[in-house]
């Protein structure tokens, strides 16, 4: 018991330590939120557009907001641990198809928002000359980081891309697994990889630090569908539908798109 107890410690830790955006209360509340306030787990590459958000959505409804951001895969572990998660944000749908085969989110809320793309990115002033994803290949690229395809859906992608492309294998030795997909970036950023493959919203983030080298081939990975959804038991759940309403208004989806998302098709 006390083992399991300290899992999910380990677990909400990250949760409670990653909460990094807390709108304070003001302005009348909509009808229909209770609590005032949600809790929301969403993959790490919506932070910036869904930060801003918030504070339009905090505007509009006075409800208090708190983000839980990371890999789409960390996060699901969490709502399956018992993480207090009112609305789940994903970064692949695979996440997302887990937690409603089991049960754990309200399918009448889910839809998909907003879609994206995969870029290949070097250090700002790299003299490896990469233009195209099959530079990769070159001997001189020696260390390459992508997502870990098992827990981070851009991972997923990228080893979607590598295998399409007969890549995946012959550049296993020098593949440096990341946490999450910014964590990709931050290596590249620091010159510790020599290329990296990240989304293509993540780019604007990295204050001029990388430059991107080659856009994936389309169609050499799955679409790339950040699906929505409220958590069966949210401890907010009229708030909790609210905000995902919100994310799925024009207005929502017009914050999306200024952080360079792409609308659903």
């Amino acid at each position: 018991m006390l083992r399991r107890a300290n899992k999910f410690v380990m677990l909400l830790a990250p949760l409670l330590a990653c909460a990094v955006f807390s709108c304070s209360r003001h302005g009348s509340r909509l009808v229909g939120t209770d609590g005032g306030q949600i809790t929301v787990a969403a993959a790490i590459s919506l932070k910036d557009a869904f930060l801003s958000m918030a504070q339009t959505y905090q505007e509009r409804t006075g409800d208090k907001v708190n983000f839980s951001f990371g890999a789409s895969g960390e996060l699901l572990r969490q709502i399956e641990a018992g993480a207090p998660i009112d609305a789940f944000a994903s970064a692949g749908q695979r996440e997302m198809d887990d937690l409603q085969s089991k049960g754990m989110v309200e399918v009448a809320t889910r839809a998909d928002f907003a879609r994206n793309s995969l870029v290949m990115v070097a250090p700002a002033g790299s003299t490896l000359g990469l233009n195209a994803v099959s530079d990769l290949a070159r001997p001189a690229v020696k260390r390459i980081s992508i997502g870990n395809p098992k827990t981070v859906p851009a991972g997923m992608y990228a080893q979607q891309m590598l295998a399409h492309m007969q890549l995946w294998q012959k550049l296993q030795p020098r593949l440096i697994f990341a946490e999450n997909v910014r964590q990709v970036l931050e290596y590249v950023e620091r010159g510790e990889v020599n290329a990296g493959i990240v989304y293509s919203t993540d780019v604007s983030i990295a204050h001029g630090e990388v430059q991107v080298a080659a856009r994936a081939p389309e169609g050499t990975y799955g679409p790339i569908l950040y699906p929505i959804a409220t958590i069966k038991g949210s401890p907010h759940p009229g708030a909790a539908k609210e905000f995902v309403r919100f994310v799925l208004a024009p207005d929502g989806r017009r914050v999306l798109q200024e952080f360079g998302f792409l609308p659903v098709k």
